[in-house]
């Protein structure tokens, strides 16, 4: 199943079952107390019927927003041996961990706002996520796939410059977690219909030019490893956890500079079996209709 978050003509905002053209609306109030429903929730949903909304009448939101998002990072080796190429000021390495600001998170389409006040980097990170099926803690990497929901597509959009001033002290967040800066979606998609999440051809555009390309079997840690390691923090059902970024980020380039994103770029992520995450980045007076306020030195 296609799991989807969806706005209606009437502005009113609610998870439905996308099928083929259409979604069929469900009759619970959001994506997160559906997965709070357990088996009973996924079953209502497989068991979704009627006419349907045709799907181009509404506008697809975020598919869920949770009440944790645990953020892996340095899961690729790729990724780290191409840090490697330009002197980056610190290690990737496997087992990099944080949360993700949910207040950031936008659905598909929805515009990414360039703060160019705060960065003038302002970079990409295609990612697979996992959402969470059920609530629990203490679990092995072979109990872990009985805890998988779904999987979504997760576009870490990071500013670089920030990036770099906060790990001096070892930590970073404030460069991932700006508003707009989680874009997720399309929609999630059930494991019934992902086949192996281990062999999936991922791919970033932006503006059609190939930036980051290549597959999930390169991940370092498994999937039931990362979601087992992360589990003594505790799931609740609807949670979504990241699985790293693979090669391809500007800042990683020799000529990185060329590359950051601008206003006016359209950033579009694809894995495959879910779909495409697609984006534009526009500036601060477009969204808000007013210069950028002053940054405090």
């Amino acid at each position: 199943m296609k799991l989807a978050t969806f706005e209606d003509s009437s502005g009113t905002t609610r998870p439905g079952v996308v099928d083929g053209d259409v979604i069929l609306p469900l009759d619970v109030p959001d994506m997160r107390s559906l997965f709070e429903m357990g088996d009973a929730g996924l079953a209502l949903a497989a068991a979704a019927e009627g006419q349907g909304i045709p799907l181009a009448e509404v506008r697809i939101r975020a598919p869920i927003i949770p009440k944790k998002f645990f953020h892996t990072a340095g899961n690729y080796k790729e990724h780290e041996e191409e840090s490697k190429r330009v002197d980056w000021s610190h290690e990737i390495a496997p087992w990099i961990v944080f949360f993700q600001n949910v207040d950031a998170i936008i659905g598909t389409d929805d515009p990414i706002v360039y703060p160019d006040h705060l960065t003038k980097e302002l970079d990409y990170e295609l990612e697979l996520a996992v959402v969470i099926k059920k609530s629990g803690k203490h679990f092995t990497s072979e109990e872990a796939k009985d805890f998988i929901g779904g999987y979504v597509i997760f576009n870490d959009v990071t500013a670089r410059d920030i990036q770099r001033e906060e790990m001096r002290s070892g930590v970073f967040s404030f460069c991932k977690a700006i508003d707009t800066f989680c874009p997720l979606g399309p929609w999630i998609v059930t494991p019934d219909e992902i086949g192996d999440p281990q062999n999936l051809r991922v791919e970033l555009r932006v503006n059609g030019e190939l930036r980051q390309e290549s597959n999930t079997k390169r991940m370092w840690l498994t999937i039931p490893e990362i979601i087992a390691h992360y589990s003594p923090l505790g799931y609740s059902a609807g949670d979504v956890v990241s699985t790293g970024t693979v090669a391809g980020v500007a800042a990683f380039r020799p000529d990185a500079q060329d590359y950051y994103l601008r206003a006016g770029d359209l950033i579009e992520c694809e894995i495959e079996n879910i779909g495409v995450l697609r984006n534009p980045v526009i500036s601060w007076e477009e969204a808000y209709g007013e210069p950028a306020p002053r940054v405090a030195s």
